[in-house]
């Protein structure tokens, strides 16, 4: 009779503390990582993302955001003039423009999946979603741009925080 109910209690039991689990795993991915070793899948990361910009590791001097641009959306004309910047395109299809001045832009590339964007300090730089599609790309900045735990659900959620904080970026 006894086992009977351990079997019973572990029929039971073992399903939710898995779902516990697979829920806390879950949550852990969408809160900031930063000052933590992490390690992660970072092309499934960035393709399942759904927000206009998820800051996932945020360090003293490099942080990690994954954004989705929606098509003929765009990540917004900015300058960072200490920062630099690391864009890989996972999916999708854009055009990057880049500058020394906010008023030309004499850089202009097509980029699609797999492509990598290397933005130096001081260089206004827009990237516009091109294709059909939403445009899956993951960011380093070296050194922080957002506050750690930043989630911009959508380009004007972003652009009202961004305009709030007023950076030096526009």
């Amino acid at each position: 009779m006894f086992k009977k109910i351990i079997i019973v209690l572990l029929v039971i039991f073992l399903p939710a503390s898995f779902a516990a689990a697979s829920e806390n795993k879950s949550s852990e991915n969408a809160k900031d990582q930063g000052g933590e070793p992490w390690i992660v899948d970072i092309e499934e990361l960035t393709k399942k993302n759904e927000h206009f910009r998820v800051a996932h590791w945020t360090g003293k001097r490099l942080q990690m955001t994954v954004m989705s641009i929606l098509p003929g959306s765009e990540i917004g004309l900015e300058v960072h003039p200490d920062e630099e910047q690391f864009i890989r395109v996972e999916e999708g299809e854009g055009r990057v423009l880049m500058g020394k001045t906010k008023d030309n832009l004499t850089f202009d590339k097509k980029v699609s999946d797999d492509w990598a964007i290397f933005i130096p300090a001081g260089y206004w730089h827009n990237i516009v979603n091109t294709g059909k599609k939403p445009l899956k790309v993951y960011v380093l900045y070296s050194p922080p741009e957002h506050p750690a735990g930043t989630i911009h659900k959508t380009f004007e959620e972003a652009e009202a925080d961004h305009h709030h904080n007023d950076h030096d970026h526009k």
